[in-house]
């Protein structure tokens, strides 16, 4: 029976859970900068665990299925977006996944939500970002959620939901009808993040005159609050204490809302709007979210089977213990998941492709 792992590299932590036949055996978390620091450490870490059968390894914006090991160098560009010598993002992510690569490890590379076949080629139309790959695996585990609420475990097929996804720095939706990704929103084409501005106004873009990929992580709630990165705590939206931060919770707030019910659109009557993430367990937050959704439909928390790994591990558990023949193999089939194909640059009309790949640093 399958012994595996599945990995979430978030901007504040990065995460581990293991599925032992099904059954918990590793619940981490480390803080990103020091798993990052040191990746010899954190593949240590990996060893350590014992004989393993799969990994579902940091992907980024995701990559049609693939070994670590076989990713070229054009993979991991177009895997983490940025081109060599950028600074800002989650800087050291790729030095990580190259440091895997090293090993005999069995790490994959897994899909985001615009290389995925079920989602129609039109919604994928100028999109990059429609939600990452760790965004793929938080809406695998929403989908065995409600599956397994539903009756037992056996209506992947009769899954519907709008999955929303408060991270530490963006905020990301996902739409989920008939137990298939259909759509989504990522964190830097979609709502107001806690560190993350979202989606830029055209005009915005124009005034900045170049947007970097450090601009994407900033311009947030915690930016509108006034905090610095010592003093940003998603803690502080519960209580606002000065206009600024009234003004930021009030704005990530409606701003989540108004994507989840603009996403909702597509997904046929879902039967619930699901909340994820680390902003997702600051209660008055969850509440001040759920009370404007509850009119549009049931919503409720993913709650996930581990105590520690955020819900994108735990999720890409899921993921690698079905790749691996697991009792969620009928999960990954559901969403195509060895199906996916394409490039995140392959719907791109507003930028040409040529002019995209020189900006990742192809001549």
């Amino acid at each position: 029976m399958p012994r595996v792992i599945g990995i979430d590299p978030g901007t504040v932590s990065v995460d581990l859970c293991g599925l032992d036949d099904g059954r918990l055996f590793l619940d981490r978390s480390w803080p990103t900068a020091e798993a990052l620091a040191d990746p010899a450490g954190f593949v240590a870490q990996l060893e350590e665990a014992g004989s393993l059968d799969l990994i579902a390894g940091p992907s980024g914006y995701g990559l049609p299925l693939r070994r670590v090991q076989d990713a070229t160098e054009e993979d991991l560009r177009l895997a983490f977006l940025a081109a060599p010598g950028e600074t800002g993002g989650v800087g050291g992510l790729r030095n990580l996944v190259r440091t895997l690569a090293r090993t005999a490890l069995p790490v994959v590379l897994t899909p985001g939500v615009v290389h995925l076949p079920t989602v129609p080629t039109h919604r994928k139309v100028n999109r990059v970002d429609m939600g990452t790959a760790e965004k793929v695996c938080a809406a695998a585990l929403a989908v065995s959620e409600q599956a397994r609420r539903i009756d037992g475990g056996s209506a992947a097929a009769n899954v519907s939901l709008v999955l929303l996804e408060l991270g530490g720095a963006f905020t990301a939706a996902v739409a989920v009808t008939a137990g298939r990704i259909v759509d989504g929103v990522g964190g830097s084409a979609g709502p107001l993040g806690f560190r993350a501005a979202g989606a830029l106004d055209g005009e915005v873009a124009y005034l900045a005159r170049e947007v970097t990929k450090a601009m994407l992580f900033r311009g947030g709630a915690a930016t509108i609050a006034g905090w610095d990165d010592t003093t940003a705590s998603p803690e502080r939206l519960a209580d606002p204490e000065t206009p600024a931060e009234q003004v930021a919770r009030d704005a990530l707030v409606e701003s989540t809302v108004k994507t989840a019910i603009a996403l909702a659109s597509v997904v046929p009557s879902p039967r619930e709007f699901v909340l994820s993430g680390r902003l997702a367990r600051v209660e008055p937050l969850e509440r001040a979210i759920r009370d404007r959704l509850e009119a549009f439909g049931p919503t409720r928390r993913l709650e996930g089977f581990a105590r520690t790994a955020k819900q994108g591990a735990q999720g890409a558990a899921l993921i690698a213990d079905g790749l691996a023949g697991g009792a969620n193999r009928e999960l990954v089939e559901r969403l195509a998941i060895r199906e996916a194909r394409g490039t995140v640059l392959d719907h791109l009309y507003v930028v040409p492709p040529d002019q995209a790949r020189r900006r990742l640093g192809w001549s």
